[in-house]
């Protein structure tokens, strides 16, 4: 029985399952695995920040997500967002590109540009970013089932302006073992799509050892269903089958380990969100110096842009949506992140205004600015009811990786569709709950307007002649391409893959040679196959 019920209080059961105390003390830091593991910022298990001084000597970077519609427009929200401040670039492309079809198959049709920039060859990469200085920004790649493809091209574009490729900074998303679980733009089955994964990180480790190639992300899980524990468990499980995978491969782990990153969700709780990146920190450390022998400090640093929120977002009354956004930031200033983002207040119902993007801005900005985030690490450090719920969610964590590991692994989970399943479950339940009140809601279940006066919405306009203009472009560069060159390297790549060599080094050169992203995916399709779907009862 908790403490709560006892006291006759109504008890408080946080989203992780953890019964919560009226009061906190030194004794149930204590009990709850002590203090000693707090450590310092910048030092092993890095529970309080991966850097010493962190946010004292420079801010989180801010990437707002962005991109729709052509190349042309999505490189003027870029300069938008850029003459506003923002530090980052964090690139939406369209379905079709994200699973790997042009803009003229007929199974694109309605979806080209809608949600996010199309692209279709390296054409299009160079009207993106015309006029963004690489070196002074970084960019980031929402991509998955298509990543090779992407990362080829954003490397094409960059040596083509004259950068060093090998000094190049950046992210790919490429976390293809989520995708399955909680967004679904994968193109290839389980093992295949691992494989490419793979592929990125070795061609990364050689060609572009300050590149990013994949970010593990627990985000997406977490807005699919799972509570705060099992989205840090789930990916941390998922960034051991890629650590296992590149091991296999001959790698050494602190020859890559390093330039993994990860994208974690915020919503809900404040505390317990905070709790989760602290124990998520020390867990991370833990796993990469205990399990796989790194020496590398950098190589146990848990890299994260962490904010979003968007499960957290409502239609209804949606300026309350920029209240939250701001408790979000707060969070993820408190919780150490290096990135920081937010789903702008109308994202709940359309693509955002150009005023809804500027005010998650500016709300990171005032934390900066005004708020004082900056000028201590780790604020809550010591709090007796932070480090305990700290100690707690660790233990949560390792709990259920555990499990996902006496299942068989978190790679066949995925393969036979168990965690998909469960993850569903969870999300069904979590809306039942609010449906019933038990999940209190503002403006949703509780404290609604049920007259709300009429106002205007502005939605982002969906134009058909962004489809017909992108067609048209496509059909300009098959016209002036080396319809013999494109086909010799893309047979390049299907042989590459045939045989299980790295196919990276072969699509760099074939989108040099301007093939296009659906081509790359028929011919990796020929070698790999088409995932199917496993549907559990």
């Amino acid at each position: 029985m908790s403490e709560g019920k006892e006291s006759g209080l109504k008890p408080v059961v946080n989203e992780s399952g953890l019964d919560i105390k009226p009061v906190y003390d030194a004794r149930d830091v204590e009990a709850s695995g002590g203090s000693e593991r707090i450590g310092e910022p910048g030092a092993f298990p890095f529970t309080r920040g991966i850097h010493k001084d962190m946010y004292r000597r420079r801010p989180w970077t801010m990437r707002q997500y962005a991109g729709f519609g052509t190349p042309e427009a999505t490189n003027g929200r870029f300069r938008y967002l850029i003459q506003n401040g923002q530090t980052g670039l964090n690139v939406a492309f369209d379905l079709p590109t994200q699973v790997g079809i042009d803009s003229d198959d007929p199974m694109a049709l309605g979806e080209v540009g809608r949600v996010g920039m199309a692209v279709d060859t390296l054409r299009d990469f160079e009207i993106a970013f015309d006029g963004i200085d690489l070196d002074k920004i970084t960019v980031s790649l929402t991509i998955n089932g298509a990543a090779p493809a992407l990362i080829a091209m954003y490397f094409a574009m960059a040596e083509k302006r004259g950068y060093d490729v090998s000094k190049l900074r950046g992210t790919a998303q490429n976390d293809i073992l989520k995708e399955f679980i909680g967004r679904g733009t994968w193109v290839f089955p389980v093992e295949p799509s691992i494989k490419l994964v793979g592929d990125t990180i070795l061609y990364c480790a050689e060609k572009a050892p300050l590149y990013s190639p994949v970010s593990v992300c627990g985000y997406h899980i977490r807005e699919s269903g799972a509570n705060p524990v099992q989205e840090v468990a789930y990916a941390f499980c998922i960034a051991r089958a890629y650590i296992d995978h590149v091991l296999e491969r001959g790698v050494k782990i602190d020859d890559f380990a390093a330039r993994l990153s990860f994208n974690f969700d915020i919503y809900g709780n404040l505390f317990e969100q905070v709790a989760k990146f602290r124990a998520a920190r020390r867990l991370w450390a833990t796993i990469v110096k205990e399990e796989y022998g790194a020496e590398n400090s950098r190589s146990m640093w848990l890299r994260m842009i962490a904010g979003g929120g968007g499960a957290g977002l409502t239609i209804e009354q949606p300026e309350n949506n920029i209240v939250r956004g701001a408790y979000y930031a707060l969070i993820s200033a408190l919780s150490g992140t290096q990135t920081m983002a937010l789903c702008c207040y109308d994202e709940a119902y359309t693509i955002p205004s150009e005023k809804a993007a500027r005010t998650s801005l500016r709300t990171m900005q005032i934390l900066i600015e005004e708020m004082g985030l900056c000028d201590t690490v780790d604020p809550l450090a010591g709090s007796y009811y932070v480090e305990s719920l700290t100690n707690e969610m660790e233990e949560r964590m390792r709990a259920v990786m555990a499990e996902v590991e006496a299942e068989g692994g978190i790679v066949s989970g995925v393969r036979e569709g168990r965690v998909q399943d469960a993850v569903s479950r969870q999300a069904f339940e979590r809306l039942r709950k609010r449906e019933r009140g038990e999940d209190r809601k503002v403006g949703v279940n509780c404290y609604k307007v049920e007259e709300e006066e009429e106002r205007a919405i502005e939605f982002h306009p969906f134009n058909e002649d962004v489809a017909a203009s992108q067609v048209r472009r496509l059909d300009g560069v098959r016209a002036e391409r080396s319809e013999e060159a494109v086909r010799g390297v893309l047979n390049g790549v299907r042989e590459d893959a045939g045989a299980g060599r790295n196919v990276m080094p072969g699509i760099v050169e074939a989108v040099k040679a301007y093939a296009t992203v659906g081509e790359l995916t028929t011919f990796l399709v020929d070698a790999y196959g088409r995932y199917e779907e496993p549907v559990c009862l």
